[in-house]
């Protein structure tokens, strides 16, 4: 679909990567604060108790960052507009997850856009970073119609 779009906060956006990685039924996605490495989190992450050192293909196989290369090889290849807080004190979500899984993007040819929002944490509060984020996801969805 040439307008069906797909997003989410946090492990929203962790799922926004993985459908636009593993689909083609998406024309863009917006992901959150999300999570997109999952070896960056060695002890555990969700409901994974394992560490990456008992189960690392389930570490590889569940980080989007592994999958870029598939992702930009499908036959059509959803744009990727990632936002984070500069803040992001949450240790799955560090804004290092974004600024990595952007520059794989960027890499592989990947139509993709990455906001940081100065002196915002996990979840957005200041309403200037709110509209922001508003705009900023506005416009990438506008991308999306015809001219």
């Amino acid at each position: 679909p040439k307008r069906c779009a797909v997003g989410g906060h946090s492990y929203g956006s962790f799922m926004t990567a993985h459908l636009l990685s593993h689909t083609s039924l998406f024309a863009a996605g917006i992901g959150r604060s999300g999570a997109f490495n999952r070896t960056l989190t060695p002890m555990s992450f969700q409901s994974e108790d394992r560490s990456i050192w008992e189960a690392q293909d389930t570490y590889i196989t569940m980080s989007p960052l592994m999958h870029v290369k598939k992702y930009s090889l499908q036959e059509k290849v959803g744009k990727l507009l990632l936002i984070h807080g500069e803040a992001d004190e949450n240790s799955g979500t560090y804004p290092m997850q974004s600024e990595r899984y952007f520059a794989a993007l960027k890499a592989f040819g990947i139509e993709s856009r990455l906001v940081i929002l100065p002196h915002e944490r996990h979840s957005y509060r200041a309403k200037e970073s709110i509209l922001h984020m508003a705009w900023e996801q506005e416009e990438w969805l506008k991308s999306l119609e015809d001219p």
